[in-house]
């Protein structure tokens, strides 16, 4: 029998013990089909993260591994991808290190620091953190990081250097070294750029037309990268193009991973810790987003905390195996699903497919045009930009579309470390602002029912000797003190109120903060001549409320039904026409 405990972290002792040799095909078919799409986006990813195109193989092979065992998602296929690689150039370019050895062993210290961090947080069952960055954040930040990915592209469709990590720094060192383009270089990069948007509209239907089946469309319309690669590097070959100025790929190490360790140097872990830890949050948000999504499709479920312990395996992987920070990837991992993929172990024979690569193909990618590979980048990550979240969020909520464009912003002027941070620190300022003024209802009794509806919204009955509010958030220290004013500015506007009754359905807490301004409001109430009641306390708050000495000091009840607060407080106005009926 195996511990429960050892079952939660290890998933792979769930869905091992039912593999089968039908699960095995289609996980070998999966794996055969991401393999072919990985190995040039593998190269690819590395070079954008400013690293030896073999680190990025290294990078596809023990980590899959790794999320195969401590993973809990069927079809999520762990890797390099653009947004981590992006930010792990940036992390790298900030310790202004030459050396490739150095910038390469940055990158090995990054994913283990990664990797122990999203560990340590999967323990500490810690994945709830991941909710502070709010959905527009996101997609204003990898909106941004599309553009600057496929700006920083540029410099090799064109064939020049160029240097920065911010839009206007990258246009800046472009339009300098704009007379340089290299057109053997602007030639091949153009071409396979507009190739590779065909293949993935184009070719699968052509192929289908002429009467392929569509599993084998889908295989040739998943290789196109691969084709496109063969190609170029047979035409750079063939034409000496390397030497007429062509950026080429150049010796790329055969063999298998090297067995690495990351730096202790306690200084460089200084510099990389903050790094570090973004990553490590925007990697998790991403992949967790591809994998429930994935997941919800099949009716499958994954555990986000040991989500974390996976991808920490991950990079703990990466680190001890010539790689840099990973995560899971959206396109990869959409392909991944289509084509079949029924356990994680889909991600290890995958990884064996990247091994065999490693070993025996890399000698063939000595004349491979960068430039291709940075088509290769600029057609996967312009999928990524999406502007309609701007006008989603400005027709929905102007405080999102401030934050979604602030985040686009900062991240296109400042770069990717400063906009995630400015995208974290506007999440949660979005969220207290959203909370700081929260939504009270003055409410009264719908005719002929017993339910209380807001009297801006609708025709309901009042009473002029009592005041019922609806406070429609939970009570805590940043929206204490707008509720303490908002009563008593209201009881201080009609003289005729005696009674104050707040109805708690919405609110889930009240926090001492708040126990405090509920307690001035009573005296202050009771000073006026007012009493202060409840009604539809939820029982944890009600618990809470016990502990203190609030109820003791209430001058009116708590009642269980807002209805029992009506009638027992309600009185009519003097005079004829019985309740006030207040128009919507």
């Amino acid at each position: 029998m195996i511990p429960p405990a050892l079952r939660r972290y290890l998933p792979i002792l769930d869905w091992g013990a039912a593999y089968d040799r039908r699960t095995f095909e289609a996980d070998g078919l999966a794996a055969v089909i991401v393999t072919i799409m990985l190995i040039p986006q593998s190269l690819a990813y590395a070079l954008l993260a400013g690293l030896p195109a073999e680190m990025g193989l290294y990078a596809s092979i023990l980590p899959l591994v790794g999320y195969a065992v401590f993973g809990t998602s069927r079809a999520l296929a762990v890797g390099p991808v653009a947004v981590v690689s992006l930010m792990t150039a940036a992390a790298i370019g900030n310790l202004g290190l030459t050396d490739p050895r150095a910038m390469a062993l940055a990158a090995i210290t990054l994913a283990f620091l990664s990797g122990v961090f999203l560990m340590a947080m999967g323990f500490l069952r810690l994945g709830f953190v991941a909710n502070f960055l709010s959905h527009p954040v996101i997609a204003g930040f990898i909106t941004a990081s599309g553009i600057l990915i496929a700006t920083s592209q540029l410099k090799h469709i064109l064939g020049v250097t160029a240097h920065g990590h911010t839009l206007p720094d990258l246009l800046s060192s472009l339009w300098a070294h704009l007379p340089e383009t290299n057109f053997w270089a602007l030639g091949i990069g153009v071409a396979a750029t507009a190739f590779l948007f065909w293949v993935r509209k184009g070719l699968k239907p052509l192929l289908l037309g002429w009467g392929l089946p569509p599993r084998l469309a889908d295989i040739l319309t998943k290789a196109g990268p691969v084709a496109a690669v063969v190609v170029t590097t047979l035409v750079a070959w063939g034409l000496g193009l390397a030497d007429r100025g062509l950026s080429i790929v150049g010796d790329v190490p055969r063999g298998l991973p090297p067995a690495t360790l990351p730096s202790f140097d306690l200084e460089l872990w200084g510099a990389l810790i903050g790094s570090a830890v973004l990553i490590s949050i925007i990697g998790f948000v991403e992949s967790v987003s591809v994998a429930q999504t994935l997941a919800a499709k099949k009716r499958q479920r994954i555990v986000p905390d040991q989500e974390l312990i996976g991808l920490g395996a991950s990079n703990v992987a990466a680190s001890v195996s010539g790689g840099y920070p990973v995560t899971g990837g959206f396109a990869r991992s959409v392909v991944n699903f289509d084509a079949g993929a029924a356990t994680p172990a889909a991600g290890a024979f995958t990884a064996i497919g990247i091994l065999l690569a490693a070993m025996f193909l890399t000698p063939l990618l000595y004349f491979l045009p960068t430039a291709t590979l940075a088509a290769t980048i600029i057609v996967a990550v312009l999928s990524l930009v999406d502007f309609s979240i701007l006008k989603t969020a400005w027709g929905y909520s102007k405080a999102d579309f401030v934050a979604v464009a602030a985040t686009i912003a900062l991240t296109l002027g400042f770069g990717v470390e400063a906009g995630v941070s400015a995208g974290v620190a506007l999440s949660i300022l979005l969220y207290l602002y959203k909370t700081s003024r929260p939504h009270v209802a003055e409410v009264g009794l719908v005719p002929g029912t017993q339910h209380f509806r807001n009297i801006r919204r609708h025709r309901v009955e009042t009473a002029p000797n009592l005041l019922t509010l609806r406070i429609d958030e939970s009570l805590y220290f940043a929206n204490a003190r707008f509720m303490e004013d908002y009563i008593l500015d209201r009881v201080t506007r009609d003289d005729q109120i005696r009674d104050v009754v707040l109805q708690f359905s919405a609110v889930n807490e009240v926090d001492l903060s708040a126990l405090e301004s509920l307690e001035a409001i009573a005296s202050r109430l009771q000073d006026m001549g007012l009493r202060l009641h409840l009604s539809e306390v939820k029982g944890p708050v009600m618990d809470r409320l016990k502990r203190s000495h609030f109820l003791e000091h209430l001058t009116g009840e708590v009642f269980l039904s807002q209805y029992d607060a009506w009638a027992r407080l309600a009185r009519p106005p003097e005079g004829p026409g019985g309740l006030a009926r207040a128009a919507e």
